[in-house]
């Protein structure tokens, strides 16, 4: 029986570069050997594909926080069931471009939901499945001001101002000081070489110690 794969996941907010380096991370664990599934959220299979052009279409008018979480985390699971659950069952590692930190930070520090609510849903769709590695690339709104202004807005969370993201980022690093060893802090405002530096040395860390437990 192949023994189970590794789950990692890319946080961040708008700007901070997880494309690119998603792409990187990919290419360094395939050089290790791994086998390897890179996929997002929300998204990943088709169901959630749909629901993701739900939540980044720009309606018009503002979609109710709760309906916002409540698809989010309908995606998920059908990403769950369909793709990362299977994967890692077969030996593959999973690499995911955002995941449940998201929603804290997001639909939580950003929309102003409870905690508590975001938790119940982790807990009905996830049960104790959590990622075994976040890499968090954190910058601040000046910092990505150049990558945003370059990419232009796509999507509906991309509106959003400087207020909102400052809410989101301050979720997001409330989450990693309160799960050190889980998540780990990439200062994106570097140079990307030295950002790939910082994301090479976790995930030799984290390999090392995967394959030892």
């Amino acid at each position: 029986m192949a023994r189970r794969g590794a789950f990692i996941t890319l946080e961040g907010v708008e700007g901070v570069g997880k494309s690119t380096n998603l792409v990187f991370i990919g290419a360094w664990l395939q050089k290790t050997g791994k086998v390897l599934v890179l996929t997002r959220e929300p998204g990943g299979v088709p169901l959630a594909e749909q629901i993701r052009s739900l939540l980044l279409h720009d309606a018009g008018k503002p979609m109710p926080p709760l309906s916002e979480l409540l698809l989010m985390f309908a995606a998920r699971a059908a990403h769950l069931d369909e793709l990362i659950w299977p994967a890692l069952a077969r030996g593959e590692w999973v690499v995911c471009d955002r995941f449940t930190d998201a929603s804290y930070a997001y639909q939580g520090g950003g929309r102003g939901l409870s905690p508590a609510c975001i938790g119940d849903l982790e807990n009905m769709v996830q049960g104790s499945f959590r990622p075994d590695l976040t890499l968090l690339l954190d910058a601040s709104w000046e910092g990505t001001r150049a990558r945003r202004e370059q990419r232009g807005t796509t999507d509906r969370f991309e509106t959003e101002g400087k207020a909102f993201f400052d809410r989101v980022r301050a979720g997001y690093l409330e989450r990693a000081h309160a799960e050190p060893g889980r998540i780990r802090i990439i200062d994106a405002e570097r140079e990307l070489p030295e950002v790939h530096a910082q994301i090479e040395k976790e995930l030799s860390i984290f390999c090392n110690s995967f394959y030892n437990q």
